[in-house]
């Protein structure tokens, strides 16, 4: 079990998932990005499928270049079905063991990394989802790619929540445009490769999933609060705190992911998030004060030089087509996430960044 996360969460995905877990069992699994956030929970959740589950147990393979991995991701310790290769996934790879599924959550998602390093982002997005394309072509496999809610850009609010057919409001060339359009770019070649070449693939569209296991140099809005919070200081929201986002409980997050990569239907869409409460950034600081059970200051501040203009003003999912189709229903509620959260942070984060 990796120490990074709470062992009770993943007990709960094991569990919500029942009989959905069983496609995966005696397969092997190619993940790109294996020690990021994400990567970390799938690692876990296959593992204690074989621990708990699987009479015949499902065989990772994890690809990682660790340029954005952190602490948590340099921990690589040894499970039983799990091979780590320290790969760039913008070259190409070879794989000599036949593939059943092949999930591409390597990708740069912190605004303040994807300003560091455009072209790395970029370049994973797509050289990398397109050598994966190939890879699921030759073997066969099931593919599915995480893209992002971003690719909707700033929504028209008669487009809030946002299905998965609304074609968004990205710019392509602006401070985001990097991320945005080479997510935008690599749903294009999963629908080219799935039509041209009948790979099964899958887009997987996350809204703000949120838990432990997010790093406190993330600089994305909860590990920032969660650092201040250990450091006893007033919360930094940026601009007028007035744009609005709905956050996904990250057991809730990893139960709908699973759930598209082993019964999404082929060549489909989906949003996974939870589109219930949909908050500002001011009515976020109220939330993280209930969870915790104290008064929480926050102050207003500009922009960071750091962090990439051109914010979307609101973000919140339509999530029909993942309930009818997979079954996906997320269950935990905002305060109880930010509960589970906070006590993990003020156990795991320092408060000195």
């Amino acid at each position: 079990m990796n120490e990074f996360l709470l062992s009770e969460d993943i007990d709960e995905i094991v569990k919500r998932l029942d009989t959905v877990a069983d496609e995966f069992e005696g397969k092997r699994i190619l993940l790109a990005g294996g020690q990021g956030f994400l990567g970390r929970y799938f690692l876990s959740v296959f593992t204690r499928l074989n621990e708990t589950r699987f009479k015949q147990n499902c065989e990772l393979i994890i690809l990682d270049n660790f340029i954005t991995a952190g602490e948590a991701g340099k921990d690589q310790k040894p499970f039983p079905d799990v091979d780590y290769i320290e790969h760039d996934v913008s070259t190409s790879i070879s794989i000599d063991k036949k593939l059943d599924f092949i999930i591409h959550c390597a990708g740069i998602a912190s605004p303040y990394y994807y300003r560091a390093y455009p072209l790395e982002t970029l370049d994973v997005a797509i050289m990398g989802n397109r050598h994966l394309l190939q890879l699921a072509s030759e073997h066969q496999a099931r593919y599915t790619f995480f893209s992002s809610s971003e690719i909707y850009g700033d929504p028209d609010p008669k487009h809030i929540p946002t299905p998965e057919s609304y074609r968004g409001n990205v710019s392509s060339q602006g401070p985001r445009a990097c991320y945005d359009e080479s997510k935008r770019m690599g749903e294009t070649l999963c629908y080219v490769f799935h039509n041209l070449h009948g790979v099964a693939t899958n887009i997987i569209r996350p809204f703000n999933v949120y838990g432990p296991g997010m790093q406190e140099a993330d600089y994305r809005v909860l590990p920032n609060f969660a650092n201040r919070i250990k450091a006893k200081a007033p919360l930094k929201v940026y601009g007028g705190g007035n744009q609005t986002r709905t956050f996904c409980y990250v057991s809730d997050a990893i139960n709908g992911f699973l759930r598209v990569i082993s019964m999404g239907v082929p060549g489909e869409t989906y949003n996974i998030g939870n589109p219930k409460p949909e908050i500002s950034m001011v009515e976020l600081v109220e939330y993280c004060s209930k969870a915790l059970g104290r008064e929480v200051a926050h102050t207003l501040i500009e922009y960071p030089d750091s962090y990439p203009a051109d914010e979307p003003n609101r973000r919140c999912p339509d999530i029909k087509k993942a309930r009818l189709q997979i079954g996906y229903e997320p269950k935990v509620d905002i305060t109880t996430g930010l509960t589970r959260f906070f006590s993990w942070t003020d156990e795991n984060y320092t408060g000195e960044l």
